[in-house]
């Protein structure tokens, strides 16, 4: 059902609040739960209401094309189990989520710390470097691409496609002709690419996930082709872009409030919460679409079957009524033995990310290692945010290492 018309308007996303949207939030938030966009979806502003949204299975994720890209079909828009529903999301996600193993992320440990002080120790010696393209980009790249078998001379190419992917998902009606069409030769020569991959590693498998999907699909019909092209694109952007948000904004977060690294440098156990109060206090993925499968009430609103909602987990992870201090960033605030509640960032039911364990340990580790190695972190420019919506973060960051 219709809500009632409101005064109250909503303009997070316009351009000239990029750099701080949750302002913004705040207004739509106190005002509303729900607010109808004009664009044939009710956007979700509070904690409560989001996280019923999200945790609920009858509200599915499947037509988020239908919602944000209209076009998706003609131009093949790859994303394989994001926008599925049981029982093919099941399928699918049970496939990849052995890639994700607790043991297979802890293993990880030695060589995610390699690259992290690695990365600190070039930036240290430069003295000032762009850290988005030292340190926040490369991280989880490398990590995916050598997860999933990816060779080194390749990740250049992934680099070059990502973002072009990532503004990609934000809907078209906010994508320029140009933004639409680098979306869709990215999607294609990815999906080239992995053709050409696979085919490899069917002649000379190798222990990484592109050579286990491609084994999969030889042994039956439990995933198609396309299937298994998609969740190769999916599993690469998803497993990097996201995380470089997530490093880029906690950078900025402690270059901003110096009190917390120093807090970080004495207590490196609160590495851990603070990249989960870093997911919180500045998300990287800010909205994400549901419909009602059914007739479906949430808070004072009843849903009619094919509704569209979104979730604004942006607004909802400020939520003062969920968060103390919600506009504070405070890396004490998931330490052990405290009761804050969950954020948002990782979603929550059938959809939780699948890679949550691996940016948390990503997050840890590069936290740890700052704290251990960097006395200083200043700016040495302005941050500079790319226009993206969905999937939000710097496109420059420069900073002082010392």
């Amino acid at each position: 059902m219709n809500a009632p018309a409101s005064p109250v308007v909503f303009d997070a996303f316009a351009p000239e609040h990029r750099a701080d949207p949750y302002s913004r939030y705040a207004l739509v938030r106190e005002a509303v739960p729900f607010l109808d966009s004009g664009m044939g979806v009710e956007f979700v502003t509070r904690h409560a209401e989001c996280s019923a949204v999200l945790s609920e299975t009858a509200w599915s994720h499947r037509d988020e094309a239908e919602i944000f890209h209209p076009d998706a079909e003609r131009v093949d828009l790859p994303t394989s189990f994001l926008w599925m529903d049981p029982p093919d999301h099941t399928r699918l996600r049970s496939l990849v989520s052995k890639a994700f193993t607790p043991k297979v992320v802890v293993d990880l440990t030695p060589r995610i710390t390699e690259l992290v002080t690695g990365m600190l120790d070039s930036a240290l010696a430069a003295g000032t470097v762009e850290a988005i393209e030292a340190i926040a980009y490369p991280l989880p790249l490398i990590v995916i691409c050598e997860l999933m078998g990816v060779p080194e001379p390749d990740q250049a190419m992934v680099h070059r496609l990502g973002p072009a992917l990532a503004r990609g998902f934000d809907p078209d009606p906010v994508l320029s002709p140009q933004e639409r069409r680098a979306r869709d030769e990215a999607s294609r020569e990815l999906l080239d690419y992995f053709r050409t991959l696979i085919a490899r590693r069917r002649e000379h498998p190798r222990d990484d996930l592109v050579s286990a999907l491609g084994a999969v699909h030889d042994r039956g019909d439990t995933l198609t082709e396309h299937e298994m092209l998609a969740t190769c694109i999916t599993l690469l952007i998803a497993g990097h872009e996201t995380t470089v948000n997530m490093v880029g904004n906690g950078l900025l977060a402690l270059q901003r409030n110096p009190a917390q690294l120093d807090l970080l440098r004495r207590h490196p156990e609160f590495a851990r919460s603070a990249a989960d109060e870093i997911l919180r206090y500045d998300s990287p993925v800010h909205m994400t679409t549901r419909t009602a499968r059914r007739e479906l009430v949430v808070g004072d609103r009843t849903f009619a079957a094919g509704e569209h909602v979104c979730v604004l987990v942006g607004s909802a992870n400020r939520d003062p009524r969920v968060f103390d201090r919600p506009d504070e960033f405070d890396v004490t605030r998931y330490a052990p033995g405290t009761s804050t509640p969950r954020h948002l960032g990782f979603a929550l039911g059938i959809h939780y990310c699948m890679g949550a364990a691996l940016a948390r340990l990503e997050g840890e580790i590069l936290l740890t290692e700052l704290a251990r190695r960097v006395r200083v972190l200043e700016p040495a420019g302005e941050p500079v945010y790319r226009p993206n919506l969905l999937i939000r973060g710097l496109r420059e960051l420069p900073l002082t290492f010392r």
